[in-house]
């Protein structure tokens, strides 16, 4: 299982992705690259936490099992 801080790094990056666009959208003058870094940050941050929580998904069911294991070995004892 991975680390939560890489969980928090992808909660940064799309954050930060998200400020840079909102930022840069409501100014006067519009820097297309600054945008474009915005977009990449918030996009690939979006990426990578999809991919997080599709490899977790499944975490809570081992516990559970984990934990009915246990019972039923204390039941046998």
């Amino acid at each position: 299982m991975k680390k939560p801080t890489s969980q928090f790094l992808n909660s940064m990056l799309i954050i930060i992705g998200g400020a840079i666009l909102l930022f840069e959208i409501s100014g006067e003058e519009r820097n297309v690259y600054v945008m474009i870094l915005g977009l990449v940050l918030l996009m690939f941050g979006l990426y990578k936490a999809t991919n997080f929580w599709v490899e977790t998904k499944d975490d809570h069911k081992a516990e559970t099992q984990d934990r009915e294991d246990e019972d039923t070995d204390e039941k046998i004892l």
